[in-house]
């Protein structure tokens, strides 16, 4: 059920109240959410099992567990949706709430979402609980200050045994807080960049998600749906479940070892191998840039047929394209860290900052200094 508070009608939004509401079955004894005489099962280490057909055994022996999510301002409403959904799929499955979960605030204020839509946590983080994993579902942009209650309050669930995850720029705040020390983890591409710069001792992949003991990391978009999919399949007797939920939700199974996908050949709308291989190709290798001839010898096609593809798809030549995300790449660094921009130029293969910023102004209408701090001032 979702259910709809009359918000600020000043700013003309809406708080939304998300519950999900299964019926108990016939005869069964109604508990009520109160975390102190909860009994919840520990999720354990997942198991790199073969996959089995879909059976029904053994889903109505799970055990209750329970999952937090903590909402920041400016959090990613879509990965909070990817994450509870084959929850309440799960659920609907077994007939009763095998998974109970909750929304935490910092506060007991509402919590808007990065695309303005506010949602009413359930508790506040001074309300305490019991949980068995608790995330993080991450904002953008990602704040720099005024988040140390928050990174008290992921430690004292770390003391308590809880296993923590990061949603989207969730990984953000465990790195912040220590948590994520040892542990390897992912985070939206946009900020891994951020993420090494800030910690270069975590150990940070490009994977949808990663499971490390008890660490639950994603990147954004609807891998949280792959994670928590991966989660229910964990605990014995749940196989079957995670693969039915699958069914009702998506049509295919992604595994964890699967790369994010990159923007930049989802921004230049590349549907051919062998162009999507080049454009990927031109990613790998940003900091000394290719000839057009060398990147034809690595396809092992002509460079007259590399040409012909990129003028036909993107109608563009292939020294444009290359330009561009090198270009693209140089302002990811610039928003998303604190690189030096002689570092900025050299990372993306430019000769001199002369050539980088008139590049760069033709490309984007904007100096690359005025740009970086065009996108901080907006933080």
């Amino acid at each position: 059920m979702l259910s709809m508070n009359e918000g600020s009608k000043s700013s003309g939004m809406v708080a939304l109240r998300l519950r999900v509401v299964i019926p108990d079955p016939p005869h069964a004894r109604r508990q009520r959410l109160k975390y102190p005489h909860l009994t919840s099962a520990k999720i354990p280490p997942v198991p790199q099992a073969p996959e089995t057909p879909p059976t029904t055994e053994g889903i109505h022996d799970l055990r209750t567990t329970r999952y937090g999510f903590l909402l920041l301002n400016d959090f990613s409403l879509i990965a909070l949706s990817a994450a509870v959904d084959p929850l309440r799929i799960a659920n609907m499955i077994v007939g009763r709430r095998v998974y109970e979960y909750q929304l935490i605030g910092t506060d007991h204020e509402v919590a808007r979402s990065s695309d303005g839509i506010r949602v009413v946590p359930d508790i506040a983080m001074s309300d305490g609980g019991a949980f068995d994993a608790v995330f993080v579902v991450g904002p953008n942009p990602i704040p720099r200050k005024g988040i140390g209650a928050v990174l008290d309050w992921l430690r004292l669930q770390a003391r308590h045994g809880v296993a923590l995850g990061g949603l989207d720029t969730g990984s953000y705040f465990l790195a912040r807080a220590g948590l994520l020390n040892g542990y390897r983890c992912t985070i939206h591409w946009e900020d891994q960049d951020a993420l090494v710069e800030h910690f270069p001792r975590l150990t940070v992949s490009n994977r949808l998600y990663e499971v490390d003991r008890d660490r639950y990391t994603c990147s954004g978009g609807i891998a949280p749906l792959d994670l928590m999919v991966h989660l229910l399949g964990a605990a014995p007797g749940s196989r079957s479940l995670a693969a039915r939920v699958l069914e009702l939700l998506v049509a295919e199974r992604r595994s964890h070892e699967q790369r994010q996908r990159t923007s930049l050949r989802q921004y230049m709308g590349a549907e051919h191998a062998k162009l999507e291989e080049a454009l990927q190709y031109m990613e790998s290798n940003v900091e000394e840039a290719l000839s057009v001839a060398e990147i034809a010898a690595y396809l092992q096609v002509s460079q007259r047929q590399l040409e012909r593809w990129f003028h036909e798809r993107l109608g563009k030549t292939p020294a444009q394209a290359y330009i561009e995300i090198r270009l693209l790449r140089a302002r990811q660094l610039l928003y998303r860290t604190s690189t030096p921009l002689e570092e900025v130029c050299a990372r993306t293969g430019f000769a001199s900052t002369t050539h980088f910023a008139t590049r760069y102004k033709a490309q984007f209408q904007i100096s690359p200094s005025a740009d970086r701090k065009r996108y901080q001032n907006a933080l």
